[in-house]
């Protein structure tokens, strides 16, 4: 299988009155088609590294490749485009445009062709279709519920096919049967369309539908068993 991300000995810390660490020597990789959540108590950087892996905040030091480019040198908002899916806990929808627009954004930001009948128009729709929202199309984002918002995002962060989705408590403000929803269109993007996903939770029952679980303590990884954090 294709190796879709490979991290290396990433470090990150903060500069202030005191340098405060949040990475120590961080690796990892992870395959199309793999799952991975990770764990952690609050504070423990599991956000950070995050958005390391999705190149919206650069480490100290350390390497990084996404589908074999380095993904800490050129043009990482153009990387972040072809490459790289994001679901937020707080979705991050334009309120007051419909839910298509909100879809199209990222091939609009890509100065992509989004007009009706071109083929992302298409997709967007069909991606719509799949999340459960297309009768929502042409709703303006407030009206949708904090469910239909989430499932949005998700089409959103699908429409450009990324071969990364990257997710950050993507069900941490919803109800349990939203949050099952939130979940299963997850695992059906990995395991039915080869995605890699990467979510970071504190939903011990999310982190259990993924292939691997670790846990994020004092900046290291570690695999979920191996360190007293797990209780």
């Amino acid at each position: 299988m294709t190796v879709i991300l490979s991290a290396k000995k990433l470090r990150k810390s903060y500069k202030g009155p005191q340098e405060v660490p949040v990475l120590n020597d961080v690796s990892l990789e992870l395959k199309e088609g793999e799952s991975l959540a990770i764990m952690g108590k609050s504070g423990e950087g599991k956000s950070t590294l995050l958005h390391i892996l999705g190149t919206l905040e650069p480490p100290c030091s350390g390497s990084l490749h996404i589908k074999g480019q380095d993904a800490l040198k050129g043009s990482l908002s153009l990387l972040r485009n072809h490459y790289i899916g994001f679901v937020f806990q707080s979705f991050n929808l334009l309120e007051d445009y419909t839910v298509i627009d909100n879809i199209l954004m990222p091939a609009r930001i890509g100065r992509l062709k989004t007009s009706l009948g071109s083929p992302l128009h298409k997709r967007a729709l069909d991606l719509l279709e799949e999340v459960g929202l297309l009768e929502r199309a042409d709703f303006p984002a407030r009206l949708l519920s904090g469910g239909e918002k989430q499932r949005a995002a998700i089409a959103r962060a699908l429409l450009n096919d990324p071969a990364l989705l990257l997710a950050d408590e993507p069900s941490g403000n919803l109800d349990t049967a939203n949050s099952e929803k939130i979940h299963q269109i997850l695992l059906d993007c990995c395991r039915k369309k080869g995605k890699a996903l990467i979510i970071v939770t504190h939903d011990t029952h999310l982190a259990t539908l993924m292939n691997r679980q670790l846990i994020l303590r004092k900046g290291q990884l570690y695999e979920r068993g191996e360190t007293p954090c797990d209780s």
